[in-house]
């Protein structure tokens, strides 16, 4: 067989596999969400002369076809153990495996995102907090701290972060926490904390905050498999987490209001333990503003935690403490409107952020 009708062979081939992937694209029944990278998957672009003339069209195009082509799970795997097994690639889009986790490299620092964080925590201050209120500050490092320096991968300057967010916020006392931390206490395949392992982190804060945070607690484990947002974002095959909560007698008869959405939700949401992300069973996963009352607390005290998803595990184990807690996230409601729900007089104030939200300060509103 001559060379240029091999290449001529090859070159339909070619043309047959695209035009068999896009048939497959558009045949094939499609969700439009990708439960393994837990994001929307792009969707096909309207046919239009000024798209087709401008790109978009074709930008777009591209974007939902790589979303969608058949068996795009299984060629992300192939292509995630190649990169890293094949030809020794550190890491795969970013994700990396040492010490038995999955993590996400996080690095350089941000600075001008961390002054924005702190900027939008001064005008927090600022608008509804007086001398009345004891205020606090805590930050949660990522697993990063922990896994990055000895596997050789880049990591945050976590104590430049920490010195800037601390001097941004001179007005709240800082309570430090990662001394009570290690690798383990994070879940293998996901950025969060595992609620069975920060006790000692809910003790501390309670006691410097001058609250009565002992309790006795009762593990409960899932019985189902926890994937972790960063098993399916790396691709790589890797042993699921199981996903355990805490119950006691802090927790009886605690209610939960649900300011977002306009009703009662539970401390666990066991619907959602068995959804998309099961770490959304704590407090319902990402919601701008909710309540917890204790009629049963031993103390009459309101707290008001400004805090990201991290402070949906941590807050139940402060009910003992506080009579009434109440979660804010500014990713998903503005400051200015807090006034409108929140009576701020006398309460305390606790501003717990992780590294990975403070060095990310376009998220917040």
């Amino acid at each position: 067989m001559s060379s240029e009708k091999r290449n001529r062979i090859i070159c339909m081939l070619g043309v047959l596999f695209l035009a068999g992937g896009f048939l497959l694209c558009q045949c094939l029944p499609g969700s439009g969400y990708s439960d393994r990278e837990r994001r929307s998957l792009a969707t096909m672009p309207a046919l239009s002369w000024d798209g087709v003339w401008s790109g978009r069209f074709m930008t777009a195009f591209e974007a939902h076809t790589t979303d969608t082509f058949p068996f795009r799970d299984c060629l992300r795997s192939v292509k995630a153990l190649t990169a890293t097994g094949i030809f020794r690639r550190q890491d795969n889009n970013g994700f990396y495996v040492a010490q038995g986790h999955i993590a996400a490299l996080e690095y350089p620092l941000q600075e001008d995102s961390v002054r924005r964080c702190g900027e939008r925590l001064r005008h927090i201050y600022e608008t509804y907090l007086t001398e009345e209120n004891r205020i606090f500050l805590s930050v949660i490092p990522d697993k990063n701290y922990f896994l990055a320096e000895e596997s050789g991968h880049p990591a945050l300057a976590y104590a430049a972060l920490e010195a800037q967010i601390r001097g941004l916020t001179g007005f709240a006392e800082y309570i430090p926490i990662s001394d009570l931390l290690e690798k383990d206490d994070y879940y293998r395949t996901d950025p969060h904390w595992r609620q069975e392992h920060i006790t000692d982190v809910a003790r501390r804060l309670a006691d410097s905050m001058g609250a009565d945070g002992d309790a006795d607690w009762e593990i409960h484990t899932l019985e189902r498999d926890f994937y972790g947002a960063y098993y399916g974002q790396a691709a790589l095959p890797f042993a699921p987490d199981t996903l355990s909560y805490l119950s006691g007698t802090a927790l009886d008869g605690c209610s939960v209001y649900d300011w977002q959405n306009g009703k009662e939700i539970p401390v666990y949401n066991r619907e959602l333990a068995m959804g998309r992300d099961p770490y959304e069973m704590f407090l319902s996963g990402s919601l701008s503003l909710i309540t917890m009352e204790n009629p049963q607390a031993p103390q009459d005290k309101r707290l008001i935690l400004f805090r990201d998803s991290f402070g949906s595990s941590l807050a139940p184990l402060l009910a003992g403490a506080y009579g009434e807690i109440t979660l804010v996230d500014i990713r998903y409601i503005h400051p200015d409107l807090l006034g409108q729900f929140i009576d701020f007089e006398g309460c305390d104030v606790l501003f717990l952020y992780s590294t990975l939200v403070l060095n990310h300060g376009e998220t917040w509103k």
